[in-house]
């Protein structure tokens, strides 16, 4: 958002900081300033010129010779490239020696055989806009000679401020004054406009706007106006002025517009682009000759009907479109573009003013679809003041009677069916020292909130019943709203830097969020950095669809969290880096039953390639490998408190725990807990990541997270063994087709309570071991918690395990 320092001033006499003082009390405010520009740096030796005459160049076909009045009866020639240059017009010229605002220096140069003495600039060359189509023209009543600077009170500071989605307030000058004025909005004053032909502003009140009030319908002069929409536009006002002239602003117009990066187009449309910035309020002009009926009607848009909008550009509405209509035709899209059908120009005598209300979802789901953004959609989408809309519509009429002339009609319409009432919000001054922890007394938290604009309507007992003005409806609803207004005036650079004494809440986390933290303490104390990424995904890595998509190619929301894993590992390896070590957690989202809201699960998800650890040159460092990978899947299982989790090849279909085509068939790890499928692991496929010829493989795991693993993941105290223990190694001959988890599963039932550890300490497959078997090598650990094992029952146990091993896999101990 640009902001003019001078029309600040302007509108708050008693701001008297100079703009970087404003600039970090704003920070300070919650809208810091991105830049500060002095518009006149730069344009220092820039002057008013007017073209005496112009003719072609003699030896290029796109260029022409100007005879330019620099002032003080200085004529010199100037090589033009403009496609129109109008004679007796008045243009920024710069002679021969001006260094531009972009370090371009001219000098006197011969183009094709003809001298140039300087240049006729464009806003671009200037730096006063984004126009470079053509040269500046600037307003007629302009003194030739006269510096640019004071000609259109470039004089000025811009600040473009960073203003957050809920603070359209200040998407507007009077908004920023509101905040930076000594006295609040108590000390804001709309200036007065100078009379037709005068660039001096006078202190004659214009009698207020008369409004007629109607609820759906209503003539305002001859014009019917009918609201068909009351949900999607509130409330619609409509004031009409005949006789006006459409010409050039005013200098004084246009050079308010400019300082603040607008392009001047007539002084009709400026006029509803001041008030715009003024204000916050959009507004748009019809030719009202041009209104078949002459009628207004707001509707949603009718099947196969499409609009040329201001942009001449014909879009194809659809029937959720909330649009502008006359008699037949669409004349604007709502709250977005105007059509081009009714554009006012110079042959218009005769207008009619819009301003309006359109609900901000509407506005918002509408300019997506057409892939347009205007400044005032952008007001739109975010809500403007419903309570300030006569106000602004009285602003524009007295400022187009000012520099167009005409006369409004006798009174202005205002359709709307049901005004909006604000509930007041009360706040306990009590509870605004209890969450701030500041000793901000009563009458402190009254005079801050009465700054900008709140009104308090009754106090009682230390409670505050605030009435929230139009402009901060959409943001300030419950009492902490009106707590972080009492914080963000009070001054966060105000409050104390120490740790002051709390009671802390008997409130428990959540055991899901505590699970979380558990799991990221894990994989980081591994070294896996965390990574986030959106949920929004292409169509063959989500299921849900969504139906406003920011962008076309990502249109679902996300199934696994590998997807965006992927991404990011891609990323790295685009630029060199081979060690790719990165986890996630997050909500993956899954069909549901016909009608309902999709389903969502919470997720750990981790993608290890290249190398385990950092390397040395002491030693070479191997590669991530499956057995690594199936290693960090027991032990985060431990974490997850499903210290029974099994590791096992993946036989089954995963379901929407793998997207398809992601893993290399053939090294799929399933991780199960009580039997049930909670996560699958593997090697990612070449398809899948795209790498580089250069880097390693590369190994995913994905696994559900749960309440029922937050209830049961929490740690318990176990006392240290005070009993010694004892092992047996057992060598055992398994056929091929058993895997090692079904055997190590056996022998923890068939052992009991006196097992305590079992792990694989060899496999072994050549002489000795017979076709179709391989050895395998458990070492079990046993011990007894209140005395010392007895050799035989050992003996005993490891008698059972070996025969469960035989009766249900066949399995027998290696001689």
């Amino acid at each position: 958002m640009n902001i003019s320092y001078r029309w600040l001033r302007d509108l708050a006499p008693g701001i008297r900081d100079e703009p970087e003082t404003l600039a970090d009390r704003l920070g300070m405010l919650g809208a810091p300033v991105e830049d500060l520009v002095r518009l006149a740096s730069g344009l220092e030796e820039v002057v008013v010129g007017r073209v005496i005459s112009s003719r072609p160049h003699p030896n290029a076909d796109r260029l022409s010779l100007c005879e330019v009045d620099a002032g003080a009866g200085a004529q010199v020639q100037v090589v033009c490239g403009a496609p129109v240059v109008e004679e007796g017009a008045l243009y920024p010229f710069a002679p021969a020696g001006t260094t531009l605002p972009g370090g371009l220096k001219l000098r006197r140069a011969k183009i094709r055989g003809e001298y140039s003495n300087g240049m006729l600039c464009s806003e671009r060359e200037l730096e006063l806009g984004p126009d470079q189509g053509g040269i500046m023209r600037l307003p007629d009543d302009l003194e030739v000679g006269q510096p640019l600077t004071r000609a259109l009170g470039l004089d000025d500071v811009r600040l473009t401020l960073e203003v957050t989605p809920n603070r359209p307030d200040l998407l507007c000058h009077i908004g920023v004054a509101r905040e930076l004025a000594p006295d609040g909005h108590h000390g804001i004053e709309l200036p007065p406009f100078p009379p037709p032909g005068s660039e001096e502003r006078t202190d004659a009140q214009v009698p207020a706007l008369s409004l007629r009030r109607e609820r759906k319908s209503g003539l305002v002069g001859g014009v019917r106006v009918a609201n068909d929409d009351e949900e999607a536009c509130p409330r619609y006002l409509a004031a009409v002025i005949r006789g006006v002239t459409v010409e050039p602003s005013p200098a004084w117009l246009a050079g308010r517009l400019h300082s603040i990066g607008q392009r001047s187009i007539n002084n009709v449309v400026d006029a509803t682009n001041y008030v715009l910035h003024e204000l916050g309020q959009p507004l748009h002009a019809f030719d009202l000759d041009r209104l078949q009926g002459p009628a207004i009607c707001v509707r949603g848009a009718a099947p196969g009907e499409s609009i040329t909008t201001l942009d001449h550009v014909e879009r194809a509405l659809r029937p959720e479109m909330l649009v502008i209509a006359d008699a037949h035709d669409p004349v604007a899209v709502a709250g977005v573009m105007g059509g081009a059908g009714s554009e006012v120009g110079p042959e218009t005598t005769n207008i009619l003013i819009e301003c309006a209300y359109f609900e901000p979802r509407s506005v918002r789901a509408t300019a997506r679809a057409l892939g347009l953004s205007t400044e005032s959609s952008y007001r739109f989408e975010r809500g403007v003041d419903i309570d300030d809309m006569p106000r602004a519509l009285h602003r524009v009429v007295e400022l187009i009677e000012a520099v167009a002339g005409g006369m409004v009609d006798d009174h202005a319409l205002d359709v709307y069916p049901e005004p909006f009432q604000m509930p007041a919000v009360e706040l306990r001054a009590q509870r605004v020292r209890d969450l701030l922890g500041e000793p901000i007394g009563d009458e402190e938290v009254l005079e801050l909130l009465q700054h900008v604009g709140f009104e308090v309507r009754d106090q009682r007992d230390g409670v505050l019943s605030c009435a929230i003005p139009g402009f901060r409806r959409h943001d300030v609803t419950r009492e902490v709203d009106l707590i972080e207004e009492v914080a963000r005036r009070y001054g966060y650079d105000r409050f104390a830097d120490t740790l002051r004494p709390y009671r802390p809440t008997t409130v428990a986390d959540a055991p899901l969020s505590n699970l979380e933290d558990r799991v990221r303490d894990f994989l980081v104390g591994r070294g896996v950095l965390e990574a986030q990424s959106v949920p929004m995904v292409p169509e063959h890595a989500g299921q849900i669809r969504l139906l406003r998509p920011l962008s076309a190619e990502e249109g679902f929301l996300r199934s696994s969290l590998i997807h965006g894993l992927l991404r990011a590992t891609r990323l790295n390896l685009a630029r060199g880096l081979r060690d790719v070590r990165l986890f996630q957690i997050g909500t993956t989202f899954h069909p549901s039953e016909p009608g309902a809201q999709p389903r969502e699960e919470t997720r750990v998800a981790v993608v290890l390639s290249g190398g385990r650890r950092p390397g040395h040159w002491s030693d070479e460092v191997a590669d991530w490998d499956i057995w690594d990978l199936r290693g960090l899947a027991e032990q985060l299982s431990e974490v997850l408190g499903v210290g029974s989790a099994e590791v096992s090849p993946l036989l089954e279909d995963p379901g929407d725990l793998a997207l398809p085509h992601t893993y290399r068939e053939g090294t799929m790890l399933a991780v199960r807990a009580d039997g049930r499928l909670v996560g699958v692991a593997g090697e990612i496929g070449a398809s899948a990541l795209d790498a580089p010829a250069w880097a390693a493989s590369a190994f995913a795991l994905e696994v559900r997270l749960t309440e029922a693993m937050a209830r049961r993941s929490r740690p318990t105290l176990v006392p240290l063994p005070t009993q010694p223990a004892t092992d047996r190694d057992l060598a055992l001959l398994v056929p091929d087709s058993t895997p090692a988890v079904a055997v190590a599963a056996t022998i923890r039932q068939a052992a009991g309570g006196l097992l305590e550890s079992l792990h694989i300490f060899d496999l072994y497959t050549g002489p000795g071991v017979p076709d179709g078997f391989r050895s395998i090598a458990f070492r079990l650990v046993f011990r007894h918690q209140e005395r010392t094992l007895r050799d035989e029952e050992v003996d005993a146990v490891v008698d059972q395990v070996l025969h469960h091993l035989d009766q249900e896999h066949g399995v027998k101990r290696r001689g």
